[in-house]
């Protein structure tokens, strides 16, 4: 994905099902590996931890290690 000035991160509320933005931007970032995932591949987050993962292994590993 290509970057430019107007990228940054958005803020948003994780439910179980869906997340809601609270402040737009057009990626959020992994909470396991800080990789930079864009809205529109985002599929794996915790709404417990309100954490954004960028595959089902790093979720799997995340919540496996609390």
């Amino acid at each position: 994905m290509l970057m430019n000035a107007s990228d940054k991160p958005a803020v948003l509320r994780y439910g179980p099902a869906e997340y809601r933005m609270v402040s737009p931007g057009t990626y959020v970032i992994c909470a396991v590996s800080a990789a930079q995932i864009p809205l529109e591949d985002l599929r794996y987050w915790s709404a417990a931890h309100q954490e954004a993962y960028a595959s089902p292994e790093l979720a799997t590993r995340r919540l496996a290690a609390r």
